[in-house]
């Protein structure tokens, strides 16, 4: 049977004014709106107990497995409002896809994708004055999650998962403009391994990569590229966001899933619209030595990560313990047009032809 997730109103909420003074200046993930989404999963009943409830804490146990084993998956999607007033989520049921392909890999049950959706839909029902305006790149951030909330310290499945998605508003990435941004490539620090959990959005590979991004802010660079872990012979992701090279003959090259690289919205997103911006997009394996020699010979002209936080971020040099790679400083007009194309298309700017817009409101 669908969950429905039902309403159980806040009688608390934050007032007008209150609201008005985040979304004047929301930042990112600092501020929460009223409610979240929750339901339970049990080994014997399946999902469950699903409803809309006031924002809160969960009340954990100490012996919560989540705790001690790291069972737990989340995504990230943003509500954007049009011009009209209207407001759209992008692609949600993509995000379900990756959130059942994470739940699976790391033993968590399956969410319908009618459910996860519904979900996400009927938070930013209740909470749309979140929502902030059309203008300045802001949205409302959702944050699916699960994790396993069962009381037992073996190792295993978890018996009672908790599924649950929380909103906070958000501002523009980027408060000054777009900006390049510099790249440490790290050759002491992988992000995943080949059978491992690089294809998953689960915490670990957040928390694992921290080390490696702290290693880059020492050396002068905002974001960190890994290589792949055993041979070093290929370029894989950032920290947290794919990563693009745009060639001189028009050709936009990214590196392959592989099953160790997480397969990005956004980049699908960029590699489906590519050809409307005269691009030829190249899914394959990208070596450090064509990255860098690219760069040096001028075969890349430009760079960029993407991801749903920053959408698309031009890359201004990539720097290891070998060496600097510049790429030229020429605006990064395919960058920008690539970015403008994504986020025209997440706020009703042009048509959405592919229908990857579902409107919440």
């Amino acid at each position: 049977m669908p969950l429905t997730f039902a309403l159980h109103r806040n009688p608390d909420p934050a007032t007008d004014d209150a609201v008005a003074r985040v979304l004047a200046d929301p930042g990112f993930g600092d501020h929460f709106t009223d409610h979240m989404a929750v339901a339970t999963w049990t080994k014997d009943g399946g999902w469950g107990a699903d409803e809309v409830k006031p924002y809160g804490p969960f009340q954990l146990d100490p012996a919560s497995a989540v705790l001690h084993y790291a069972q737990e998956v989340f995504e990230g999607l943003k509500a954007y409002r049009h011009a009209d007033g209207s407001i759209h989520l992008f692609r949600p049921e993509e995000n379900a896809r990756r959130f059942q392909s994470s739940a699976a890999r790391m033993m968590l049950p399956a969410l319908d994708v009618d459910d996860f959706v519904t979900a996400c839909a009927e938070l930013v029902k209740v909470d749309a004055r979140w929502v902030p305006g059309a203008e300045g790149e802001r949205s409302l951030y959702l944050r699916p999650f699960m994790f396993a909330a069962e009381v037992f310290l073996g190792v295993r499945a978890a018996q009672t998962v908790t599924f649950s998605v929380i909103a906070s508003p958000a501002g523009p990435y980027f408060t000054g403009g777009v900006k390049p941004v510099d790249i440490w490539v790290t050759d002491t620090y992988a992000r995943a391994g080949v059978g491992g959990t690089g294809a998953a959005k689960c915490g670990g590979n957040y928390a694992a990569s921290l080390i490696a991004q702290y290693e880059g802010y020492d050396h002068g660079c905002s974001q960190v590229l890994f290589i792949e872990a055993a041979d070093k012979d290929r370029v894989e992701e950032l920290g947290g966001m794919n990563v693009f090279l745009v060639t001189a003959d028009g050709r936009l090259v990214t590196p392959a899933l592989t099953g160790t690289i997480l397969e990005g919205i956004t980049r699908d997103s960029i590699l489906t619209v590519a050809a409307d911006l005269g691009l030829t997009p190249e899914e394959r394996r990208v070596t450090p030595e064509e990255l860098f020699g690219g760069i040096a010979d001028g075969t890349t002209v430009e760079a960029f990560s993407c991801g749903t936080a920053a959408v698309v971020t031009p890359i201004g040099g990539f720097t290891s313990a070998d060496g600097e790679w510049r790429l030229p400083d020429n605006g990064s007009p395919q960058t920008l047009a690539i970015r403008n194309g994504i986020l025209d298309i997440q706020y009703g700017r042009v048509p959405d032809t592919r229908g990857w817009l579902r409107r919440v409101i």
